[in-house]
């Protein structure tokens, strides 16, 4: 008779023989837990949804409708490409952008957050500020919207619902989305060193945008417009002659209206909007000044740069408020001269400046990266 030592030896020598049946079914219980998880969460993001709406509505809570079978997953189209790094590139998902702006406190992030799941958006990047001296919070949230559980194209009601958070919290707020491609109008008088710049970055891809139309003081420039198949307006204005500037600049506002624009560049146009035509436009309309602002701000500053002898020279891009020359800063770069640099030689590195530094700020606010506030601005690089 062996003991019980033996015996629990003898166990662990020989093998235990698996059973069939039970190891199917286990090969095959684990995939189903898998495929069954996904319906559950979309029940509590249908679920969210609903009250989220029901919210921004003023009906209360609705129950959540019954949920369908789940239906098998679609296959990945085979020319569908991979998720990009950066959140500004060619995409077929439906993207938005909002920017918030609101005292500092805490729950913005969170309830931002928990509006976009609860409507099935995928945040694809965020990006945040807190402005301490201020009490501030400034935020910029990219996120995927074509799963929309109320629809894709249903953005009323995503919008309602960011309503009701912004009231919460005192936000201002705007939001955009890459379905809508936006529309900017050109200004310039004579020189075209920007004009060109920015037609070729528009024509090569790098600004995301539409430009129906190029307005000018001058006919000098309908040759490059033509050369790139942009109308051209040319709207002279008499010489010292207030009706006939005013005149001109209620042409302008008639062009703006009828293309539906978007973002006005004065892409080195020399002529001095009214303060009316400011305080309806200076949010959406960038001017190139050709100094490092403050500094030499008005007419001739390369002149006035040189007899002042400065080591550097730069290039500022900004809105255009009813203050000349003084609106939010969007950006700026500079470049170093020395003695022995004439004013030609200022003015060619100047102009280099110029055109890299009115095409950054122009993608910043096409890609909705800039938020103002108290004359300043917060870009989100």
């Amino acid at each position: 008779m062996q003991s019980a030592a033996a015996i629990a030896s003898q166990r662990h020598l020989v093998p235990r023989q698996a059973d069939p049946a039970k190891a199917a079914a286990c090969s095959c219980s684990r995939p189903q837990r898998r495929l069954t998880a996904r319906p559950a969460l979309r029940r509590a993001q249908r679920a969210s949804a609903a009250a989220a709406a029901a919210a921004a509505n003023g009906a209360g809570a609705v129950a959540p409708a019954p949920e369908p079978a789940p239906a098998a997953p679609a296959a990945r189209s085979p020319s569908a490409a991979p998720a990009s790094d950066s959140d500004e590139d060619v995409s077929t998902a439906m993207t938005g952008v909002l920017l918030i702006k609101c005292p500092d406190s805490k729950g913005v992030v969170a309830s931002v957050a928990q509006l976009l799941f609860g409507f099935g958006c995928n945040i694809l990047s965020s990006d945040q500020f807190s402005d301490t001296q201020a009490d501030m919070f400034f935020q910029r949230v990219v996120f995927d919207c074509s799963d929309m559980l109320v629809g894709p194209g249903n953005t009323a009601v995503l919008e309602r619902g960011i309503a009701e958070v912004a009231r919460k919290y005192n936000m201002d707020w705007r939001v955009s989305y890459s379905t809508k491609q936006k529309r900017v109008a050109l200004l310039v008088s004579k020189l075209d060193h920007c004009l060109y710049d920015l037609l070729i970055r528009m024509e090569n891809g790098e600004l995301n945008c539409t430009i129906p139309i190029i307005i000018s003081n001058h006919p000098d420039l309908e040759v490059v417009a033509s050369r790139f198949g942009v109308p051209f307006r040319h709207l002279p204005i008499a010489p010292r002659d207030a009706a006939s500037k005013a005149a001109q600049e209620a042409q302008i506002e008639a062009i703006l209206q009828e293309e539906g624009i978007d973002l006005i560049v004065l892409a080195r146009y020399m002529q001095i909007f009214s303060r009316d035509f400011c305080e309806r436009h200076w949010h959406e309309t960038i001017n190139i000044h050709h100094s490092f602002l403050p500094a030499f701000e008005g007419a001739r500053p390369y002149h006035r740069a040189h007899d002042r002898g400065v080591k550097v020279i730069g290039a500022t891009a900004h809105y255009a408020t009813s203050d000349l020359d003084c609106g939010p800063i969007i950006a700026q770069d500079v470049t170093h001269v020395t003695h022995r640099d004439a004013v030609p030689d200022m003015v060619r590195k100047g102009r280099d400046l110029e055109r890299t530094v009115l095409a950054k700020a122009v993608r910043w606010h096409l890609q909705d990266r800039i938020i103002v506030h108290d004359n300043r601005t917060v870009v989100f690089e």
